[in-house]
């Protein structure tokens, strides 16, 4: 494509404009343009919750990273978008990913023309800010010429507007330990706010030997997705053992932070029993489609969701190398480098983890 020269109208990156053949433009998302992007990801097909103009501020607020969100658009309307921020760690390297702390970004476009601009404006501006990489978190292929991981599946289902046929429609062994939830009395609550859920989730993550994010994303999460962004907390004589932070988007409902604390993983059934409900929930809501979310392969995360009869399906995330010559690997958990880290993160106490963790997790993305 024969692009026209100076990517940049003036020196700051933040006032991207990129002419193009056919009068489409590149520009940068302000708070003039939120309302129409949002429209645009509602009828886009292959638009995701993670592409919504929400996810700017989130990340801008709750992480303190540059994000650039761009579109292409002609005579007024969008044709495509691809969300971005710039990540610079000394831990994990500097990167411009689409889109971070996401399972799913990449370019949402409505035609080729639309979508190799974009492609092609995320490329200059990698090389403009000298990462190490540009990384697309692509839910299908998209670039074949470019170098991609083969780390994560994801895992989808259709619902029945039945729960009671969504629940034989999980296998056996899975409808057993969900029945064993059922009769341990376990109840769940839809909390108006999100403290409880990150209660339990930070313990969580702490038992995992991973970086807690801070109670401060989780509100901003709550804050600026509102009704699409729920927490369901599992409790037992008003303890809270476990809990989701899903979202929703359009006929979807993805589990996106599920965690339990050391006593709800004591009980046989808790985690089956807090997805359950939240599949019955889903279901009575409307939601057609069950996103159990991305997980590494060969983890037991993954294996958990092959047993709920979800099968794995590959995630293409594509990479544009600029400073690195290969792949980068720095913020797999599954690096042996790393082992000595989690086996001293899981014997933390609590407190501290949730004080030193927000500020190696914001730069995980």
């Amino acid at each position: 494509m024969n692009y026209a020269a100076g990517l940049y109208s003036s020196s700051s990156t933040r006032e991207l404009r990129h002419l193009v053949p056919g009068s489409l433009q590149i520009k940068t998302l302000d708070h003039t343009a939120c309302a129409r992007w949002d429209a645009f990801v509602d009828q886009c097909p292959e638009a995701t919750f993670f592409h919504r103009a929400g996810w700017k501020e989130v990340v801008e607020r709750a992480f303190g990273h540059p994000t650039y969100f761009l579109y292409a658009e002609s005579d007024g309307r969008i044709e495509g978008i691809v969300p971005l921020a710039h990540i610079n760690s000394r831990l994990f390297g500097n990167a411009l990913i689409s889109a971070p702390f996401c399972v799913y970004g990449g370019v949402a476009a409505r035609t080729d023309h639309a979508r190799q601009s974009l492609e092609q404006a995320a490329c200059e501006l990698a090389e403009k800010l000298q990462v190490d990489y540009l990384e697309m978190r692509n839910s299908s292929p998209q670039q074949s010429l470019w170098p991609r991981k083969d780390l994560y599946v994801a895992f989808r289902k259709e619902l029945d507007p039945d729960p009671d046929k969504n629940l034989l429609n999980i296998p056996r062994k899975q409808r057993a330990m969900i029945r064993k939830g059922i009769k341990a009395n376990l109840a769940g609550e839809i909390d108006a706010d999100v403290e409880r859920c990150y209660a339990v989730y930070s313990e969580s993550v702490r038992n995992l030997g991973t970086p807690v994010y801070s109670l401060k994303y989780f509100k901003l999460l709550k804050d600026v997705f509102g009704d699409s962004c729920e927490a369901l907390v599992i409790t037992k004589d008003s303890r809270a053992l476990a809990a989701v932070l899903s979202f929703y988007f359009r006929d979807q409902v993805l589990p996106y932070y599920g965690c339990s604390t050391t006593e709800g993983h004591r009980i046989r059934g808790c985690n089956d029993f807090l997805y359950w409900d939240l599949m019955r929930r889903a279901s009575e809501r409307g939601c057609r489609l069950f996103d159990y979310g991305r997980s590494k392969r060969g983890t037991g995360s993954a294996d958990f969701k092959k047993n709920w009869g979800f099968e794995p399906e590959p995630l293409h995330y594509e990479y544009h190398l600029v400073k690195e010559q290969k792949v980068p690997n720095a913020k797999n958990p599954l690096n042996p480098k790393y082992q000595m880290f989690i086996r001293l993160w899981r014997h933390m106490p609590l407190s501290l983890s949730q004080t030193v963790g927000p500020f190696l997790s914001k730069d995980l993305g």
